[in-house]
């Protein structure tokens, strides 16, 4: 297999399997998508022009369930990419026991280029190419990287065109109005809230004295950096795609968000009235933002952030994914032999997956609930699983990462089990 960014993915499951039991039935189910679709888009350009973009959805394992799993807009977007994410997304729900499989799909463009209606024609198109392979009982988009709640408004309504009736279960991450769920656009945020509050105590860290680095001040990670700031944790820096800020005293986060919603520009200004003054701090690059002297760096921008080439450089102890996939394999290896703690995308941002779930729940059943109550649903899930999994790094002595995997792979494990595995069929 080619080192590409699948072949890093896959290391993962290697290094897991030896610290448990797994059938070779599994395994092999394990090494391949179960279905990949590549399509083309065209789209009739505001200027007239009709321009083709390529879209994606790979459905790596339904095992457990329908596979689920984001739509990314971006222009890195390939079908390695895809289907690296569509295999993170089936161990994400697996360790923290969610009834599905991973999926996911995105398409090459970079949206920022294009007007809003010719985003809508982008997702409407990509609906119909990718219809009769996705659906609530088979494969249930979500929103992603560059995509939100107007979008997925936009493919559920086409669906539903297609199919001729409402199908709000489709889809989640839907606006309130169309079925969507309380809570969801803070659900990221919040369930990766809920993990660090629970393992920085047990790493004898409290809030008041812990400084925090944030890297990416998207949807996920800016709402994470001011739960951040209103417990009490230092947040000393934040970043976006175009660099970020740094203050050793802290940053005043509802504020930074408030400039930033207004201006598009990362500056921490805090205003008051008629004055404006602008708060000390340094202006730092993405890479420099993650070599900062703290004591929790949080990845919340794109995979493959943290590589062999600074690895050595980082300098906080502790590490929260909320990124799918920032750390390679490579640093991996160099983050534990500084012993570094790695907290893994697959718990730490599986927030999102898991009002998902919540969400698709309220569709099928024509009932929804308070934010209250996913809120407590979501800290009543993340919680226990956190717990499962700081008890297997502790038991087996293996990295919090690997001590996922496990933990996944063996919910995995019984799904497959129970349709019958080699020995069920081995002649006595």
């Amino acid at each position: 297999m080619s080192e590409t960014l699948f072949s890093g993915a896959s290391q993962r499951l290697d290094a897991a399997v030896k610290h448990t039991k797994i059938s070779e039935d599994t395994i092999e189910r394990l090494k391949y998508p179960k279905s990949t679709i590549k399509v083309s888009i065209p789209v009739r350009m505001d200027n007239g022009e009709l321009k083709v973009f390529e879209g994606y959805r790979v459905r790596y394992d339904d095992t457990r369930g329908p596979a689920k799993g984001g739509i990314r807009f971006h222009p890195n977007v390939s079908v390695d990419e895809v289907q690296s994410l569509a295999f993170w997304m089936t161990f994400k729900c697996a360790a923290v026991n969610i009834p599905f499989g991973g999926g996911k799909g995105g398409i090459t463009v970079n949206p920022k280029e294009l007007s809003l209606a010719e985003v809508e024609r982008l997702s409407r198109g990509y609906i119909n190419a990718v219809a009769d392979f996705i659906g609530p009982d088979i494969d249930i988009p979500a929103p992603d990287v560059y995509t939100n709640q107007m979008i997925m408004g936009w493919m559920m309504d086409q669906y539903s065109v297609i199919k001729r009736h409402i199908v709000p279960g489709v889809i989640t991450g839907k606006p309130i109005a169309m079925g969507g769920s309380l809570g969801r656009e803070t659900a990221t945020a919040m369930g990766a809230f809920y993990v660090m509050q629970n393992m920085l105590p047990k790493f004898k860290k409290e809030p008041k004295s812990t400084t925090v680095a944030v890297q990416g001040f998207g949807n996920a990670g800016s709402i994470l950096a001011e739960l951040l700031f209103d417990a009490g944790y230092k947040v000393v820096a934040v970043s976006d795609s175009k660099g970020g800020i740094y203050s050793k005293d802290g940053l005043n986060i509802p504020s930074v968000k408030k400039t930033k919603a207004e201006t598009r520009k990362l500056e921490a200004v805090y205003c008051e009235g008629s004055v404006c003054n602008l708060v000390d701090h340094e202006k730092i690059s993405n890479e420099e933002l993650l070599e900062l002297d703290v004591d929790v760096l949080v990845p919340a921008a794109l995979e493959n952030q943290i590589t062999k080439e600074n690895a050595d450089r980082i300098k906080a102890p502790y590490i929260f994914e909320v990124a799918n996939g920032p750390t390679t394999p490579e640093a991996d290896a160099v983050l534990e032999s500084k012993g570094i703690k790695v907290i893994p995308d697959i718990l730490t941002n599986a927030g999102g997956v898991t009002v998902s779930y919540f969400e698709w729940v309220q569709n099928r059943m024509g009932y929804y609930w308070s934010e209250e109550e996913v809120n407590t649903k979501l800290k009543e899930k993340m919680i226990p699983e956190t717990e499962s999994i700081w008890n297997i790094a502790q038991e087996k002595k293996i990295s919090f990462r690997t001590a996922a995997y496990v933990h996944a792979l063996d919910r995995i494990e019984l799904a497959v089990n129970a349709k019958g595995v080699k020995s069920h069929f081995e002649k006595v």
